[in-house]
């Protein structure tokens, strides 16, 4: 299974930490526990990218846990209840499995309940045990070939594995790759990949991969901001065994009780539940690489000149409805040659929203918003 695929790592940091944005603060979180550094044999960097594109994995298994510390401001008050909240921050554990590109699971086990992803052939299900519901749909005739990897937790990446796939295209000119520790992740001897911008803009520091050093397979992905020396999200097995799990794995048996939900056969997009961001016309992406901006409208009603009424009932599977004008007044004021709005800035990303209705969002400085806020 390779990992190298034509996806920027803007492209789920964005839009997964844009969302984190609006939900409010992360909950403070350490590094996995260290282990003692094993001794390997030298790899050089393009060895290791050589690995990654060569390996062939035929099954696994595991328990992953995910930690996000993104040191967002305190926005209290701004979503009602807590469990988008606690979904996308902290620390969430999940179990995992993989049987080839059309047999995979992902089950999110969490205080909110267990959460699953399960696809089989052309048969893709979710299921959320807290309402007891399920949603099937038929993939199209070409989902063999995409390989999507399931994802609950909002589009961020559910294993290493994925985040290594949605990092690794940002290898180009503006990106410094070099051979970090040995590590030992999951009980298992690991080689240690950093990819590091060159853009001063960036308020990324550095990506570290940890690769298995015989099956070659991604079991850390760690992101660290400027500044820090703990990771600001990480992602990590701490249990994995590569026999390939049986068959019953992929297998939905509806727990009594259930609502099953029949959707549209149709022709997958790409992830479940991912935002391409360049597919979208009213967004557009100024620059490249780590500085990339993604530039979009709000609604007049999002921006909270004119809220839109609300209807009477919120639409099954809606979430928690969102006081836009509590989120602006909650954010400091700015103001420069390019206009005026209100800026949020975490370690990671910065969201500009301009008085006019544009947001500009990238892993950057807020200076570099403002610079593509001229144009």
């Amino acid at each position: 299974m390779s990992v190298l695929r034509s996806r920027p790592v803007l492209r789920w940091l964005v839009p997964a930490t844009a969302a984190v944005a609006v939900i409010g603060g992360g909950a403070a979180i350490g590094t996995f526990a260290a282990e003692a550094e094993p001794s390997l044999p030298p790899r050089t960097a393009a060895q290791l990218l050589v690995d990654l594109q060569t390996s062939r994995l035929e099954g696994l298994s595991g328990t992953v846990v995910q930690r996000a510390d993104l040191g967002l401001p305190p926005l209290v008050g701004l979503v009602p209840g807590n469990e988008l909240t606690t979904l996308l921050t902290g620390t969430h554990t999940l179990r995992v499995w993989y049987s080839g590109p059309d047999q995979q699971r992902v089950a999110l086990m969490d205080t909110l309940g267990e959460q699953d992803i399960i696809r089989n052939g052309r048969d893709l299900w979710t299921w959320q045990s807290r309402s007891n519901t399920a949603t099937h749909r038929t993939l199209g005739g070409d989902a063999g070939a995409r390989k999507p990897a399931p994802e609950p937790a909002a589009s961020l990446p559910a294993t290493p594995q994925q985040a290594a796939d949605l990092a690794l295209d940002a290898i180009d000119p503006s990106t410094e790759v070099s051979v970090g520790r040995s590590a030992t992740v999951a009980g298992r001897d690991a080689y240690e990949l950093v990819l590091q911008p060159r853009d001063q803009a960036s308020l990324v520091h550095q990506l570290r991969i940890a690769i298995d050093a015989e099956q070659h397979v991604p079991l850390r992905f760690e992101v660290l901001a400027k500044g820090s020396d703990r990771p600001a999200f990480e992602v990590a097995f701490t249990q994995v065994d590569y026999r390939r799990p049986d068959a019953d794995q992929f297998r939905f048996n509806p727990p009594p009780g259930v609502t099953v939900n029949e959707e549209k056969a149709e022709r997958p997009t790409g992830r479940p539940g991912h935002v391409e961001p360049t597919g979208d016309p009213q967004v557009r992406a100024v620059g490249d690489g780590w500085t990339t901006v993604l530039v979009g409208r709000l609604d007049e009603a999002d921006v909270g000149r004119k809220p839109a009424a609300k209807p009477a009932a919120p639409p099954a599977g809606a979430g928690p409805d969102l006081d836009m004008s509590k989120l602006l007044g909650g954010l400091p004021a700015v103001s420069g040659d390019w206009g005026s709005g209100r800026l949020l800035t975490s370690k990671l990303f910065s969201v500009l929203l301009t008085d006019d209705g544009r947001v500009l969002a990238g892993a950057v400085t807020p200076e570099r918003l403002y610079q593509a806020a001229r144009g």
